[in-house]
């Protein structure tokens, strides 16, 4: 999806390309648009005559959607099709790592089975394996079943795959507005990427998240910048290819360090919905300086103390089947709640969250899940636990 903006903030000014029926009840949608079709999102900015272009997903980033609009003078908050790839590409993420002296975890790429299988048994169980490429957060697999490994790795294999070192620790998901030149953090968030309680069941795009996170130690977010987002932008730039748009560290704080497990090029579910609702700071004025390399300039991205926690519903089977759509009903009566919004999604797989705002995180977890509990979903289901360890 993507937001399209005239100059002005208010929603008369949005325009949302393709968008859907539950972000056109807000915002003008342009259904006929194909994201990724840089002919089709082109003519609808110019004949809209659209001042900032926002690319939400994946695919139309590393389709080079960013820079066809470009191309035609308009602002564009998003990367390039070569920097994308720092998304796009796993190998290349490790690559840029490895040349901006940037911590992660060992990796082997394979494009074979029998390398797979090597690598599996150079890093031992836990086993992780990873599609290099996008695969709608259902590329990674984690697990302590070798032929699980195997199996997973020979469904992405053609296009190649990375085996890396298990990592141990807490997981932290930490935003950059970047500039091609400076990057603005936001503040951290952590997500739950297993499908069911207790961190059961597979990998998923998330299935809740919370924030702020008020175990991490004093200096966490300066110390990510200085030796993760900083350089990662320097090295990209270094090669004639900058990066601006959103820049996403998904980190481990583990035994040895804090390192990066992934990067993602764009605002990622469902960590966004608990950072941006804790958001003060003007949003369009903060993306469109990023757009146009004056994130020096201005205010810096500051956060209420509120707490947040987003729950996701999912439907049935997700992430492993695709069940069919079936009707969602609930939803205006969890959004008539004070501090509660809901924020739709897809009318399969993960389709929509509850975001939860309150003073204490037990007070943010009410909320959500009281919001939750007025939705109904044939054979849908969310966890339980989300926030749960330090409300």
């Amino acid at each position: 999806m993507k937001a399209l903006i005239r100059t002005g903030t208010s929603p008369n000014n949005v325009i949302c390309a393709p968008g859907n029926e539950y972000i056109g009840r807000e915002v003008e949608i342009k259904p006929e648009v194909v994201a990724t079709d840089s002919l089709s999102v082109v003519s609808c900015a110019l004949v809209e005559k659209i001042d900032l272009a926002i690319i939400g997903p994946e695919a139309p980033l590393v389709a080079g959607v960013a820079d066809s609009l470009r191309e035609q003078g308009i602002a564009v908050f998003g990367p390039s099709k070569q920097a994308a790839m720092l998304e796009g590409s796993k190998q290349f993420a490790k690559e840029i790592m490895a040349a901006a002296d940037v911590p992660t975890g060992m990796a082997r790429e394979c494009s074979t089975m029998d390398q797979v299988a090597s690598a599996l048994d150079q890093f031992g169980a836990p086993y992780v394996v990873k599609a290099d490429g996008l695969a709608a957060g259902k590329g990674v697999i984690v697990t302590a079943d070798r032929e699980a490994a195997l199996e997973h790795a020979e469904k992405f294999i053609a296009d190649g795959v990375l085996v890396e070192e298990f990592l141990d620790g807490q997981e932290v998901s930490l935003f950059f507005l970047a500039d091609g030149k400076t990057v603005m953090p936001l503040s951290p968030a952590q997500d739950y990427k297993r499908a069911y309680d207790n961190d059961e069941g597979p990998n998923t795009g998330g299935m809740g998240a919370y924030s702020p996170l008020p175990w991490l130690p004093e200096g966490f977010v300066e110390e990510v910048t200085e030796r993760v987002a900083q350089p990662t932008v320097d090295e990209l730039a270094r090669r004639g290819t900058p990066f601006v748009g959103l820049l996403y560290c998904g980190l481990i704080m583990t035994s040895r360090g804090v390192k990066v497990i992934e990067f993602n090029a764009r605002f990622g579910d469902p960590e966004t919905q608990v950072v941006l609702r804790r958001l003060q700071t003007n949003l369009a004025d903060l993306l469109m300086r990023s757009a146009t390399g004056r994130l020096d300039v201005g205010a810096t991205a500051e956060f209420s103390n509120k707490c947040t926690v987003t729950v996701v519903l999912a439907s049935e089977g997700y992430p492993v089947t695709n069940a069919p759509v079936r009707e969602v009903t609930g939803i205006d009566s969890a959004e008539a709640m004070d501090d509660v919004e809901v924020c739709k999604a897809s009318p399969t797989g993960r389709v929509l969250s509850v975001v939860g705002c309150g003073d204490s995180f037990q007070e943010a977890r009410t909320l959500a899940y009281e919001g939750m509990a007025r939705i109904s979903l044939e054979g849908g289901f969310y966890r339980h636990d989300i926030g749960l360890k330090v409300s």
